[in-house]
């Protein structure tokens, strides 16, 4: 599974149910159905949130006679990435739950594919805007991945119990 997007859907069901719901004139049951199985999403990503901000960064360090500093910005990293976690729910064109990394949400500094180099273990990146000097941190692999692996048999159960609670109430 791909950093920055984890889709939920059962695709047929979902679309054969978006066509009920339009043909009985549903809106609130549409809106119903939507804010459960946004509901169902928010645990994972509460939980990639928790995961990233709290995620253990080591540093390859400093070779003999290399000066250090502090940070050139103010913002924390892990907690603009965590920040940049968002859900979407459609129940219309490909429905279902998508929890995804929203690359306009994260600072211009920090390029997509820095969370997607922390997911393999390996985050490098010039030492303060110096192209000339590079570093590597390391962080656990796989983190988004296993976090999305724990909650998936929880989330895909529930989005099945929402399309058969909204099938009955359609009467079908």
């Amino acid at each position: 599974m791909a950093v920055g997007s984890v889709q939920i859907t059962g695709t047929g069901q979902l679309i054969e149910l978006n066509r009920r719901l339009r043909a009985a004139g549903g809106a609130p049951l549409r809106q119903n159905m939507q804010r459960r199985i946004r509901r169902a999403a928010e645990p994972l990503r509460a939980d990639l949130q928790d995961t990233v901000r709290t995620l253990s960064m080591r540093s390859q360090g400093r070779a003999a006679g290399k000066r250090g500093g502090p940070s050139p910005t103010t913002r924390p990293f892990r907690a603009s990435i965590a920040a940049a976690i968002r859900i979407s729910v459609r129940t219309s064109s490909n429905p279902g739950a998508r929890v995804f990394l929203d690359k306009g949400l994260l600072p211009r500094d920090i390029p997509v594919g820095a969370v997607k180099q922390m997911n393999d273990g390996r985050l490098r990146h010039p030492v303060f805007d110096n192209r000339s000097r590079w570093t590597n941190q390391y962080t656990p692999s796989l983190w988004w991945d296993k976090t999305v692996r724990r909650h998936e048999p929880r989330m895909r159960a529930e989005v099945a119990r929402v399309v058969d609670d909204v099938r009955r109430q359609l009467g079908g």
